[in-house]
């Protein structure tokens, strides 16, 4: 393996290798950031940790090494994203809201019922939008993939990553206006 700055991938390459303690790093490090992503596309929050724990069960099973030069991440988030997509294939989407408090951030403090109301109301927006607008934000806001990197969870070219954000967002701002919430809030 290439030098590599790419914790995620030394866990990885360690378990590969034996190292049954680097599968509980990789876990603690990504579990709960996937398990968020895939609530996003299953809509309930057991289905999430099922379709997380599935992912890691693939990369146990499977023990395939991912493509030199990519990030181990980007191709994490694309077995999580496609065991999703198998999940609501067997089992349908289900359309609760079950497991809000999982997925919206504890906070704690004189602004935090606000911030909560606000989050809540983002979070109810959010599940408003059409599953492509829903994914390509969350990546990108909530996780921090760069549209590189959104283009190869989604196999999506940067034109149509760039267009899907645009599209993504002025829906979510018209959603938002309808519910009441105003840009200065």
């Amino acid at each position: 393996m290439a030098e590599t700055t790419d914790r995620s991938a030394v866990l990885y390459a360690a378990f590969l290798g034996g190292d049954k303690g680097a599968l509980e790093q990789l876990v603690i490090l990504h579990g709960d950031a996937l398990t968020r992503f895939a609530y996003c596309i299953v809509r309930n929050d057991a289905a999430a940790e099922d379709v997380m724990a599935d992912t890691f069960a693939t990369l146990i099973v499977r023990r395939k090494k991912f493509r030199e030069g990519a990030k181990f991440r980007t191709w994490l988030y694309t077995v999580a994203r496609n065991r999703a997509i198998d999940y609501v294939r067997k089992y349908g989407r289900q359309r609760t809201l079950s497991g809000l408090e999982n997925v919206l951030v504890d906070m704690n403090g004189e602004d935090a019922l606000l911030t909560r109301q606000r989050s809540e109301t983002l979070y109810i927006s959010l599940q408003k939008l059409p599953e492509q607008y829903k994914e390509v934000l969350y990546l990108n806001y909530f996780d921090g993939f760069s549209v590189k990197e959104i283009c190869h969870i989604l196999k999506k070219n940067e034109k149509q990553v760039y267009n899907l954000l645009s599209r993504a967002r002025s829906t979510l701002k018209e959603i938002l206006v309808k519910e009441g919430y105003h840009e200065n809030e």
